[in-house]
């Protein structure tokens, strides 16, 4: 899951930050309103969650929501503020907010806000993925073959293992680029040299031999990769 995350206090924002790519999700950060209506403006499509703080420099939350409403976009979005009347929270919902947090509040409220709106939302993620026999656990960054009974082996995956094996399963049997991971699964700024996608597709293939699976990641030479599990 892509989010971006738009605060202008630093110190709130890098924590808010550290925490959600623990978690695996990907985060993008800005500091002003402007800023991020022109990631919206150009690639809201990548975004599956929105969280945005209500003051803002150039373009409030409120305002940035309300955009995204008049374009029928459905992007959830978690609204941060230190306003905390019933008028203020009544504001920010009927803007279009899906959901409303007062600051200051503890780093798990935030988290089991964010994994709310994933289980309410079609948009985002489900909390298991299947393809073949193959089971990825979105809450516990788990992977593991089905019908394998209680004594199941059970994957460990790294933040980045595990969403590349997320974005491949969402993506099976199609030919994925490098370019299109290096887009899709780093955030703005800090794409890497495109054989840092290799050298990560090799390490998730290792990971997938102890289940038996890693002929299912396949390269498709010119062309990128392919994941195609066997019956």
């Amino acid at each position: 899951m892509r989010i971006l995350l738009v605060e202008d206090e630093a110190d709130i924002g890098a924590a808010i930050k550290q925490v959600l790519t623990r978690e695996t999700y990907l985060v993008d950060w800005v500091q002003d309103g402007a800023k991020a209506w022109n990631y919206l403006d150009n690639q809201e499509m990548l975004y599956t969650l929105g969280i945005f703080d209500w003051m803002l420099p150039g373009i409030s939350g409120v305002d940035l929501v309300k955009r995204l409403r008049s374009r029928h976009n459905p992007l959830p979005v978690l609204m941060l503020t230190a306003k905390d009347t019933m008028d203020d929270r009544v504001k920010g919902l009927d803007s279009g907010a899906d959901d409303y947090l007062v600051k200051p509040f503890v780093i798990p409220e935030l988290l089991a806000r964010v994994r709310a709106l994933q289980r309410r939302s079609p948009q985002l993620q489900p909390q298991q993925l299947q393809v073949g026999n193959l089971v990825l656990d979105c809450q516990t960054k788990t992977v593991w073959l089905a019908g394998t009974g209680a004594d199941r082996q059970v994957l460990q995956l790294t933040a980045k293992e595990f969403q590349f094996l997320e974005y491949f399963m969402h993506h099976s049997q199609q030919i994925i680029t490098s370019d299109q991971l290096l887009t899709h699964l780093w955030e703005f700024g800090t794409e890497p040299m495109s054989n840092v996608v290799a050298a990560q597709v090799r390490l998730l293939r290792r990971k997938l031999a102890e289940l038996g699976c890693d002929q299912w990641l396949e390269t498709v030479y010119g062309l990128g990769y392919r994941f195609s599990p066997t019956p």
